[in-house]
C-alpha cells in the first residue's frame, strides 16, 4: 500500500499543481488539500508506533475513527431496548422520564422474556393496600445505642461519588437535588468540599483509605481535622469505606488531569498529579482494630451515625469483623453492602468484572451472618449496586436492606448518556470531567429538579409495588415476595434461594454447612486466610 500511496501522491500533487499553474489559481485550493493529505500520509509511514498507519498511509486512520465511532453507533442504531450494558435504555428511558416528570409508563407489555432463565418479579396480592393509606415516604431511624445523634435517612439515597471524580456542577445539583427531596448525599472517598455543603443537604461523609480532607501531610488520618469537619451540622453520617464494588481490594484512581489546585486543597495532596489511594486503610491493621476505630470515628464527630461500606470478598473476614464487634461490644450503625457489579469510578477491567460478590449474594450473607450472631438489631444496611428502579429497591429490601444507595442511576438523573468517558475528563454531559468547556454546560439549578424528581418518582413508585403485595410497611417485604425462574417451567421465591437464617442460632452453634468453614478461618486479630489453617 505504500509504494501505491507514493505514486498516487506524486501524481496528484503534479496534476493538481498544473491545474493551478496553467489553467486558474482556483486549483491551488485543491493543491493545498493533496499537499495537506500527502504530508500526512508520509509522517504515516514514518511513524513507528501504529503498524496500521505505516501500512495504509491516510487510510489506516479511519480504523481509529470508526473505533472513536464505534460506541455511539452501536448504542443508537443497533443495541435493542433491553440489551445495552451496563444499564440497557429501558432502564436508561426510565431514569430520564422520572427525572424530566414526563409520561414513564409504557405501551403494549414487556419486551423483556418472562420465560427466560433469571426472569424476577414480585408477588401482588388480591387484596392490594391503597395507595393513599400508605406512607408515602418511607424511611428508617440509623442509630444505636452508642449513637447520640440518630438520623432519619430516606430508603433511597445519593450513593458515594467524589468531588474530583465529579465535577463541582455535579456534585451541587446532587446535592440541592437531596436537599429538595429531604434524602442524604454521599461524599465518596474524595472529602468533604464546600460544594457538598453549599446547599444545605444532608450529608454522609465517606472515609477511604487516604483519608482526604481528614489526613495530615504524610497521609495518616487526622482526628482533630476530622473532628472539626464531622461535627458541621449538614454532615449526618460518617462512612468509613473498606472496599467498593467498582474495585474491591484496589484503591481509589484519580487521573491527573482530574486533580485541579482547588480538587488537590480539598484532599490535602499536591495538584496535577495521579492520586492513588493506598488499598488498605493505616488507621487500623485488624477487625478488633477496625471495630475500635469506629467507636473512635463516632466519639469525635459527637456522637453521629457510622456506618463502614465494603463489597464482600473473604467471608471470613466479615464473619471475623462481628466477632469483633460481639467481644467488644462495639457496633457500627449501618453496613453499607456494594456490589461487585457496581461502581462509577475508573478501575483496571480485572477489577471491576472478576473481583467481589455481586450484591444479591452480598446482602444475602450480610444479612444472614448478622441474624445469625444476634446482632442484626444494632446495625441498619444499605444495598449499593445497579439499582434504578423501584423493584430493584424492593429486591434489596426484601433480602435484607433497609434502605438502597443510587450511584450511577443519579448520574443519569442529572444526564449522563452512558458514553463510558467518565475516565477520561471528557464526559460530553459535564458530569465526570474537570473541564470547564464541559462542565459549563451542566447548570445545577436545573439538574437540581431533575433528581429530586427522579427520587420522588421512584419512591412512589416503590410504594405502589408495597401496596400491590398487599403491604403497608417496608419491614414486611421478605424473601418470600420475590420470585425467580430458574428454567422454563420452574420458578422459585427468593426465601428458597436464600433460606433465611434463624435469628442467633449461630451463637448456639448451629453454622450452616455452607458457612462452616468461613467461621473456622476467621480471625478477630488478622486479615485474611493463612497459610497454617488446614482445609
Amino acid at each position: 500500500m505504500r509504494n501505491q500511496f507514493y505514486v498516487i501522491s506524486t501524481l496528484s500533487l503534479l496534476i493538481s499543481f498544473a491545474l493551478a499553474f496553467f489553467l486558474s489559481a482556483n486549483w491551488y485550493v485543491l493543491f493545498a488539500i493533496v499537499l495537506i493529505i500527502t504530508a500526512l500520509g508520509y509522517y504515516d509511514i514514518l511513524q513507528t508506533r501504529h503498524t496500521i498507519m505505516r501500512n495504509y498511509p491516510v487510510l489506516g486512520r479511519l480504523r481509529y475513527v470508526l473505533e472513536e465511532l464505534r460506541p455511539k453507533m452501536y448504542q443508537y442504531f443497533i443495541e435493542s431496548d433491553i440489551d445495552g450494558r451496563p444499564f440497557n435504555r429501558v432502564d436508561r428511558s426510565t431514569v430520564y422520564q422520572r427525572a424530566k416528570a414526563v409520561r414513564d409508563t409504557i405501551p403494549f407489555g414487556t419486551q423483556l422474556d418472562v420465560y427466560a432463565e433469571g426472569y424476577e418479579w414480585i408477588c401482588h396480592s388480591i387484596a392490594p393496600k391503597a395507595f393513599n393509606t400508605l406512607d408515602h415516604d418511607p424511611r428508617v431511624m440509623i442509630g444505636n445505642k452508642d449513637c447520640k445523634q440518630p438520623y432519619s435517612a430516606s430508603i433511597l439515597n445519593i450513593s458515594a461519588m467524589s468531588f474530583g471524580s465529579l465535577s463541582a456542577n455535579a456534585v451541587e445539583a446532587l446535592n440541592a437535588g437531596a436537599k429538595i427531596g429531604n434524602f442524604a448525599h454521599n461524599t465518596g472517598e474524595g472529602g468533604l468540599s464546600h460544594y457538598h455543603l453549599k446547599h444545605g443537604g444532608d450529608i454522609i461523609w465517606q472515609i477511604g483509605t487516604a483519608y482526604f480532607g481528614c489526613r495530615d501531610d504524610e497521609g495518616s488520618f487526622n482526628p482533630e481535622l476530622f473532628a472539626e469537619k464531622a461535627k458541621h451540622p449538614h454532615v449526618k453520617m460518617i462512612e468509613l469505606k473498606v472496599s467498593q464494588g467498582a474495585k474491591p481490594g484496589h484503591g481509589g484512581i484519580l487521573p491527573a488531569e482530574k486533580n485541579s489546585v482547588e480538587i488537590a486543597k480539598i484532599r490535602h495532596i499536591q495538584p496535577h498529579t495521579k492520586v492513588m489511594s493506598p488499598p488498605y486503610h493505616s488507621a487500623f491493621d485488624s477487625p478488633m482494630g477496625m471495630v475500635k476505630f469506629i467507636q473512635k470515628l463516632r466519639d469525635l464527630s459527637g456522637g453521629k451515625p457510622v456506618g463502614f461500606k465494603l463489597c464482600i470478598g473473604y467471608k471470613s473476614e466479615f464473619i471475623a469483623i462481628c466477632q469483633a464487634m460481639v467481644e467488644l461490644d462495639i457496633y457500627p450503625d449501618y453496613i453499607a453492602v456494594d456490589g461487585g457489579e457496581g461502581g462509577t469510578g475508573a478501575a483496571p477491567p480485572e477489577f471491576s468484572n472478576y473481583v467481589g460478590a455481586p450484591l444479591i449474594d452480598g446482602l444475602d450473607f450480610v444479612h444472614n451472618i448478622l441474624r445469625g450472631m444476634g446482632i442484626r438489631q444494632h446495625i441498619k444496611l444499605i444495598a449499593s449496586g445497579k439499582i434504578t428502579s423501584a423493584f430493584h429497591v424492593a429486591r434489596a429490601i426484601a433480602l435484607g436492606a433497609d434502605a438502597c444507595y443510587q450511584a450511577r442511576a443519579m448520574m443519569l438523573s442529572l444526564g449522563c448518556i452512558q458514553a463510558l468517558l467518565c475516565n477520561t475528563n471528557k464526559c460530553p454531559t459535564g458530569i465526570t470531567t474537570q473541564d470547564p468547556k464541559l462542565t459549563h454546560g451542566l447548570v445545577p439549578e436545573d439538574k437540581k429538579v431533575r433528581v429530586a424528581q427522579y427520587h420522588e418518582k421512584t419512591i412512589k413508585n416503590f410504594v405502589e409495588l408495597l401496596g400491590a403485595s398487599g403491604l403497608d410497611e417496608t419491614k414486611n417485604l421478605t424473601r418470600s415476595h420475590i420470585y425467580r425462574r430458574i428454567s422454563f417451567n420452574d420458578m422459585i421465591t427468593y426465601e428458597e434461594l436464600f433460606p433465611s437464617i434463624k435469628p442467633g442460632s449461630m451463637v448456639n452453634g448451629e453454622i450452616p454447612e455452607k458457612y462452616r468453614l468461613d467461621f473456622a478461618f476467621s480471625d478477630r486479630t488478622r486479615w485474611g486466610i493463612h497459610p497454617e489453617v488446614e482445609f
